[in-house]
């Protein structure tokens, strides 16, 4: 069998995992599965894993596993206080109250080079061309906003939050939603009430960052809430 390159090892996992692990939080398989899947040797894919790692796509803890998305700060909240609240509806409650005055912090001690990051991360969700690619721009500008805020256990608990979205009840709401609306929606809608909250963020307005983030939420709880057209 010819050798794989860590070039080309690196290309097929990256589209190996928008199939397997597109989410946030999603779980990998393990290094020995990997090496199966994409026909080379482990040490191979463990260039590849740590090359992902170095970029922020991947994390992992020993004893635990490998995860899609960057690694969590600060300390989790216990997933069993996630797991209770398995609605979509519940979940989009919890991100209503939570997040709003996050924003808000965040426009209190943003910086130049942090209105910057937001910018870019909100760029990044205007050329999503995808859902796995959405979503991990989703999750990260909300992340995002919280690691502005200067309290990494907020974005340790945000995390928990998005890593829900991996469970059936979440994927079976969305999945019927991102029919509906598609990735051309995220890219328009969503990545301008982004930049809004990025808008007021830099001004250091924090009534007007808690409100565009609020007005944001009720955007997507609203679009969840719709009845699907087809029949």
């Amino acid at each position: 069998m010819p050798r794989t390159s860590p070039a080309i090892a690196l290309e097929r996992l990256r589209a190996l995992l928008d199939e397997q692990a597109p989410l946030i939080g999603d779980r990998l398989p393990t290094e020995r599965a990997l090496a199966g899947l994409l026909g080379c040797s482990r040490q191979t894919v463990r260039a590849a894993l740590l090359e992902m790692e170095r970029e922020g796509e991947i994390w992992r803890k020993v004893g635990k596993g490998t995860f899609r998305g960057p690694a969590p700060l600060g300390h989790p909240v216990k997933e069993t206080i996630l797991l209770s609240a398995t609605a979509p509806e519940q979940l989009m409650q919890a991100r209503l109250m939570i997040e709003p005055p996050i924003a808000a912090e965040a426009a209190r001690r943003a910086s130049a080079p942090d209105v910057a990051y937001l910018e870019g991360l909100v760029a990044q969700g205007r050329g999503a061309s995808g859902r796995a690619e959405a979503e991990t721009a989703d999750a990260g500008f909300h992340r995002g906003v919280a690691e502005v805020a200067g309290n990494p256990l907020l974005g340790g608990f945000l995390d928990y939050l998005a890593s829900a979205r991996r469970r059936a009840a979440w994927q079976r709401e969305w999945d019927r939603t991102y029919r509906r609306i598609g990735v051309r929606e995220f890219a328009g809608l969503h990545s301008d009430q982004h930049g809004d909250v990025v808008a007021a963020i830099g001004r250091g307005d924090p009534q007007a960052a808690e409100a565009a983030m609020r007005a944001h939420l009720r955007t997507i709880m609203g679009a969840m809430q719709q009845p699907d057209d087809r029949g």
